[in-house]
């Protein structure tokens, strides 16, 4: 397969890019293979890649102070990942990304992606959507951590994501939903035995 055609589809969603602009725009991404439980990110070093997942899941957490793992986010296939505030900033990270699956993933450096925003218009345009979906998801995500129960929480993600709820380890999917592995566990139960 193909690494690159996967983003010139996720591109081409997005934004028109005729054959030579993106030709120059893939030519700034590089194909990298992780292994399962491999880091691409880790806390106090600055994170060097924006990160295109062509295959494979991958899991961004933190870790609070009394030692519990709270996960941030999850990507999977053509979705992106990092620690934006760190990529950003150039600041060190504060979270762990972990791939969860052998993955095949397109990386940018910050570099580069900053040459690509000055060198066209176009390219730009296509970061700064990402951007606005993404801040548009993080507010969804709050929005329904402040106003839902737990319960509401699962539902509403197996909904959404059914092939990211039955694909991560349950301890991830229970940190990113705010309740404990058992209760996690509980409320699939129970689903299961009303299907029944």
């Amino acid at each position: 397969m193909d690494s690159f055609q996967p983003l010139i589809d996720h591109i081409s969603k997005k934004i028109s890019f005729n054959e030579e602009e993106m030709k120059e725009f893939i030519s700034y991404f590089k194909v990298t293979k992780i292994k399962k439980r491999q880091f691409i990110i880790q806390p106090d070093f600055i994170p060097k890649y924006r990160n295109y997942v062509v295959q494979g899941a991958f899991r961004a957490y933190v870790i609070g102070d009394e030692g519990a793992e709270h996960t941030v986010q999850f990507a999977i296939e053509d979705w992106w990942i990092s620690d934006y505030n760190g990529y950003i900033s150039q600041q060190p990270a504060s979270m762990f990304v972990m791939a969860l699956e052998d993955s095949i993933i397109l990386q940018i450096d910050y570099e580069s992606e900053q040459n690509l925003k000055a060198a066209n218009h176009k390219f730009e345009t296509f970061f700064r959507k990402m951007a606005e979906s993404s801040v548009a998801a993080m507010q969804r995500r709050l929005i329904s951590n402040l106003t839902k129960t737990a319960e509401e929480r699962y539902e509403e993600f197996e909904q959404k994501y059914p092939s990211i709820a039955h694909r991560v380890p349950q301890y991830a999917l229970a940190s990113f939903l705010g309740m404990t592995t058992q209760y996690l566990s509980k409320l699939r139960n129970i689903r299961v035995s009303k299907k029944s």
